[in-house]
């Protein structure tokens, strides 16, 4: 009689064999605390402090210099390498290629010969070949000289049934000839390498190393935004691997920023301004105060409408000239833009804090 924890012969499963199958099967789901959240102004790369930040303009996701342009060079030269490789295969396909055409022309041209000296009895024509010429010499009247003509279309079809059918041949020879079911032999070794030369191949570019893997988005030096952050003398008591950090506060309330206080980044300045500052003091009015006695420019009211760096006085709205086509257009579509993006921070641990919930996606189990 077989042990309890073997026996296999049960219509249901234990509690032990369900706890084996929800540890290893299956979607799984937990809560993180706020010891797993890195604190505000934390490099998403080396998950440190950041020294000499610097952030993604589109997201605003914060790096150590350092850490950013390395990576940027690690993934510049693996994207290199893959194009390297991708040549090498597109070279090997269009060998491939070359050496079956080669082998069809040679299948061709021995099918014709054999034909020629007698060998093999000549293919039968369809009669929709010589259909045309027939009724046209029936329809000239006797005595006139039929001339010859060299129809084109007729030639390349008649080369391309030829080739058809010499593939055909060929791949009836290497299939009927015997193989073995050794896999393992490296000339019988399967090639996970897909073979299909029309498949384009991606267009690859630099990502940032913090978007996830649904929602990507690209990085490159230009778009990497210098933070200026301002600091108050006090250094922060809140994290202990930090304790000689000064503490980063708004210029505008002086309060501390954290994960929990949503905090915005001004491009191409780089200061960083807490979000409910930004909409008291950096929002245009919607019905701006003019002098009645000033003569009436449409540039003063632009100029009353745009975004201005609370800290510097920096123009943050795009003005954004016409559509430009050729090296203009790829310039301006580079260039990068003023505006503000919200700074990417975790959570706090508490449900509105931002992401405190960690899955991990599987296959259920089925019995």
């Amino acid at each position: 009689m077989s042990h309890s924890k073997r026996n296999t012969s049960l219509a249901f499963f234990t509690a032990y064999e369900r706890s084996l199958l929800k540890s290893t099967w299956g979607s799984q789901a937990t809560r993180l605390s706020r010891d797993s959240f890195l604190p505000f102004a934390s490099c998403r790369l080396c998950l440190q402090i950041a020294r000499d930040p610097v952030a993604c303009a589109s997201h605003g996701d914060i790096f150590c210099r350092e850490c950013a342009v390395s990576n940027l060079l690690a993934q510049r030269k693996e994207i290199k390498r893959l194009e390297k490789e991708e040549e090498r295969r597109r070279k090997e396909e269009e060998e491939s290629e070359r050496e079956r055409g080669d082998e069809e022309r040679g299948r061709a041209v021995e099918d014709f010969e054999r034909v020629m000296m007698g060998m093999e009895g000549g293919r039968k024509k369809n009669g929709n070949a010589g259909g045309p010429q027939v009724e046209t010499a029936q329809n000239e009247g006797r005595g006139t000289k039929r001339k010859f003509e060299l129809d084109e279309e007729e030639m390349l079809k008649n080369a391309k049934e030829e080739r058809v059918k010499a593939r055909k041949a060929l791949d009836e020879e290497k299939s009927s000839k015997p193989t073995l079911p050794s896999f393992w032999v490296p000339s019988l070794t399967p090639s996970s390498n897909p073979t299909s030369a029309s498949l384009k191949p991606p267009k690859l570019h630099p990502l940032c190393p913090a978007s996830s893997t649904t929602t990507t988005h690209p990085l490159s030096l230009k778009t990497l935004i210098p933070i200026t952050f301002s600091t108050s003398g006090s250094p922060t008591s809140n994290s202990s691997t930090a304790s000689n950090t000064p503490l980063l506060i708004c210029p505008a309330c002086k309060k501390g920023l954290s994960n929990g206080l949503k905090a915005m980044l001004t491009i191409p300045c780089g200061h960083v301004i807490c979000k409910p500052c930004v909409g008291k003091f950096m929002t245009p009015a919607k019905e701006p105060l003019s002098d009645p006695h000033a003569p009436k420019n449409n540039n003063s009211e632009q100029e009353a409408a745009a975004v201005q760096c609370y800290v510097c006085d920096t123009a943050l709205t795009d003005k954004g000239g016409g559509k430009k086509s050729g090296k203009e257009g790829k310039e301006e579509r580079d260039r990068l833009k003023p505006g503000l993006v919200e700074i990417g921070s975790e959570g706090t641990g508490f449900a509105g804090g931002g992401k405190n919930m960690a899955q991990r996606e599987g296959v259920a189990f089925q019995c």
